[in-house]
C-alpha cells in the first residue's frame, strides 16, 4: 500500500475549543513525515484504536486526506463509523456514524455533525480510559498517488491500528495494520469533551397521527412529542423530515413543565428545544396528503440531546410513523349492509 513518505503540511479544518481534548495515536505533526496509503479498494476501512483521558462526550473525529501532488478534488467516503471497543482488530458495537463524509485533499478533516446540514451534532458519551474505535470506510477506490488516509513514520503502536480488508470478492475480515505492511499509527483521530461533571438527561421522541388512515387530498395532522425523564435538564436538536405527499406543512411547538422551543414554523422540522427534567415540548404539523397519493406514508422524527449532557438511553431518541390509505371508505363511518 505505501506511496510516499514525505513531509506535508496538515492543516487542522476547524479549532478545538479549550475544553475538548484531541484524542490520536500518531505523531504527525506540521511538515513531518507520513506515508500515504493508496492500496485500499472500495468498502475497506481504516481504523484507530483511542482511549479517552476523561469521562465525557466524543464530539468529533478526524481524518487526515492527502494527495501526491496535493490540491485533488473533493472526496465522498462511505462512513467514518465510532465503535465500541471490542477485541482487536475487530471493533465492538456501532455507537454512531457519519455518512457520506466529505474529505479535502492536504487537510485534517473534521466532522461533528452527523447530517450534510450540520443540525444533529455528533454525540458519543465516553468514560474514562474507555477505547473507542474511529474507522473510515472507502466509498471508492482512491488513485494510484492518493488521496487516501496517511499513517505517521516514527512507528507503530501495538493493538491501535486496524484494516478491514477484502480477502476474496464481497469478503472482508479485520487484521491489524502491522500484519499488513503498515508501519505507522492511522491520523484517524477524535475530539473529546472532558465536562467537568456528569450530566444525564434521558429524552425521549414519539409520533401519533391523525387520523390515523389518510384519503388523498384529506387533512393530516401529526403530533410529535419530545419529553425528557432527567434527572438534568437539557438541550436538544428535533428534527422530523415529513413524507412528500405530506403537503404545505406548518407547525407550532409549546412546552410544559418548563422549557421553550420556537413557536411556529412551516416546512420539515429543525429545532434546539431546551427541556427542564420532567418537561416536555409538543410540535403540532397539520397539512394535506396530495391527491393521488396511495401506499403507505412514512417518516421518522429524531431528538438528540446536545453536550455537555448526555443521554442514557438512546433507544428511544427516534420515533418513527407508518399511515396507510383509508381503503375501506365505505365503511369508515360505520355502515353495515
Amino acid at each position: 500500500m505505501r506511496v510516499l513518505v514525505g513531509a506535508f503540511g496538515i492543516c487542522v479544518a476547524a479549532a478545538v475549543p479549550a475544553a475538548e481534548v484531541t484524542v490520536k495515536n500518531d505523531g504527525l505533526t506540521d511538515f513531518s513525515a507520513g506515508v500515504i496509503q493508496a492500496g485500499f479498494v472500495t468498502g475497506e476501512k481504516a481504523a484507530s484504536w483511542l482511549t479517552s483521558p476523561c469521562t465525557g462526550n466524543l464530539v468529533a473525529v478526524q481524518v487526515f486526506w492527502r494527495s501526491f501532488t496535493g490540491g485533488a478534488p473533493i472526496t465522498i467516503g462511505d462512513a467514518v463509523d465510532i465503535h465500541r471497543a471490542g477485541t482487536f482488530p475487530t471493533p465492538g458495537a456501532l455507537a454512531q456514524s457519519v455518512l457520506g463524509p466529505v474529505l479535502t485533499d492536504g487537510v485534517l478533516n473534521e466532522y461533528r455533525y452527523l447530517d450534510e446540514n450540520n443540525t444533529i451534532p455528533l454525540s458519543v458519551p465516553v468514560a474514562q480510559n474507555e477505547t473507542l474505535v474511529v474507522a473510515y470506510t472507502f466509498g471508492e477506490d482512491p488513485p494510484g498517488g492518493g488521496p487516501s488516509v496517511v499513517n505517521d513514520a516514527d512507528g507503530i503502536q501495538p493493538n491501535r491500528n486496524a484494516i478491514y480488508a477484502r480477502i476474496a470478492p464481497g469478503t472482508f475480515a479485520w487484521f491489524g495494520s502491522s500484519a499488513l505492511g503498515v508501519s505507522g499509527d492511522w491520523v484517524i483521530r477524535a475530539v473529546v469533551d472532558c465536562q467537568a461533571a456528569a450530566v444525564q438527561a434521558d429524552v425521549g421522541v414519539t409520533i401519533a397521527a391523525q387520523p390515523g388512515a389518510y384519503t388523498p387530498g384529506g387533512a393530516l395532522t401529526y403530533t410529535i412529542t419530545v419529553a425528557n425523564a432527567g434527572p438534568s435538564a437539557a438541550t436538544a436538536v428535533v428534527v422530523d423530515t415529513f413524507p412528500a405527499a405530506f403537503t404545505a406543512p406548518a407547525w407550532t411547538c409549546t412546552t410544559s413543565g418548563g422549557g421553550g422551543c420556537t413557536a411556529s414554523g412551516s416546512g420539515n422540522i429543525a429545532d434546539i428545544v431546551t427541556l427542564s427534567a420532567g418537561g416536555q415540548a409538543t410540535y403540532i404539523a397539520s397539512g394535506t396528503v396530495a391527491p393521488g397519493t396511495t401506499g403507505n406514508l412514512t417518516h421518522s422524527a429524531v431528538a438528540v440531546v446536545n453536550a455537555p449532557a448526555t443521554d442514557p438511553n438512546q433507544t428511544n431518541n427516534t420515533a418513527a410513523s407508518t399511515v396507510g390509505p383509508d381503503n375501506d371508505i365505505i365503511f369508515a363511518s360505520g355502515f353495515d349492509p
